[in-house]
């Protein structure tokens, strides 16, 4: 179906499979609303994993940093293989027993190979997406790149074509001779969200917070 990503022997989620979504939507939902990514790979039968924000422009997702990076430059000079995972943890759940406890997530794996971006339309497109989804209204406000930063930065494109999501909702499930057991069972709700900003101490005087910034930033997801 053109709305799922193709099941494969990487993507396929065989430890409790009903939790597996193979829909694109769902997929991209969930990438978009983290502001970091997990990107692994593997140099001379050493593992890496990089910790890196990152952001999605269609079926792409883009990295980007110093072109002195070494784990950049690497990935771009041996087209190394690579595994991007990303997890938002939504909530403690806690049963009768501790073999029960569990928690509330979702989560998406990829698997896909770096393309090195040089088109500088594409290269603008990224860094403006990027700056919009951990602020949005930001990139209006600041000042744009110089040729000199462009040149200090690399883009990577991660095509999303073998991917999958793993998904848990919902109460504890406990053994059926527990649930008469005299202890609480439920879920404790976890979410991100941006607290008040902070200003710079060396902030110019009489800059107000922007409206973007307003009062209602702490009920926005992080």
């Amino acid at each position: 179906m053109a709305d799922q990503f193709p099941i494969t022997d990487k993507t396929e989620i065989t430890r409790l499979p009903k939790r597996g979504v193979y829909d694109k939507d769902v997929v991209y939902s969930i990438l978009d609303e983290a502001l970091v990514c997990t990107l692994a790979y593997s140099k001379d039968e050493q593992s890496f994993q990089i910790p890196t924000g990152f952001c999605r422009i269609d079926d792409m997702l883009y990295v980007h940093g110093s072109v002195g990076s070494f784990y950049m430059r690497e990935l771009i000079s041996k087209k190394s293989k690579v595994c991007i995972s990303v997890t938002h943890l939504d909530g403690l759940v806690l049963a009768r027993s501790a073999f029960h406890h569990s928690v509330n997530y979702r989560s998406v794996v990829i698997f896909s190979e770096p393309e090195l971006v040089t088109q500088k339309e594409i290269l603008y497109k990224v860094l403006e997406v990027f700056t919009e989804k951990v602020c949005p209204g930001r990139w209006n406000d600041v000042r744009k790149p110089t040729d000199n930063e462009w040149k200090a930065t690399m883009v990577i494109g991660f095509k999303i074509q073998e991917a999958s999501a793993k998904v848990r909702v919902g109460p504890p499930k406990d053994d059926d001779e527990d649930y008469d057991m005299n202890v609480w069972a439920g879920v404790v709700p976890l979410k991100t969200i941006r607290l008040t900003p902070e200003a710079d101490p060396v902030l110019k005087k009489g800059i107000e917070l922007p409206a973007y910034l307003g009062n209602d930033m702490d009920q926005r997801p992080g």
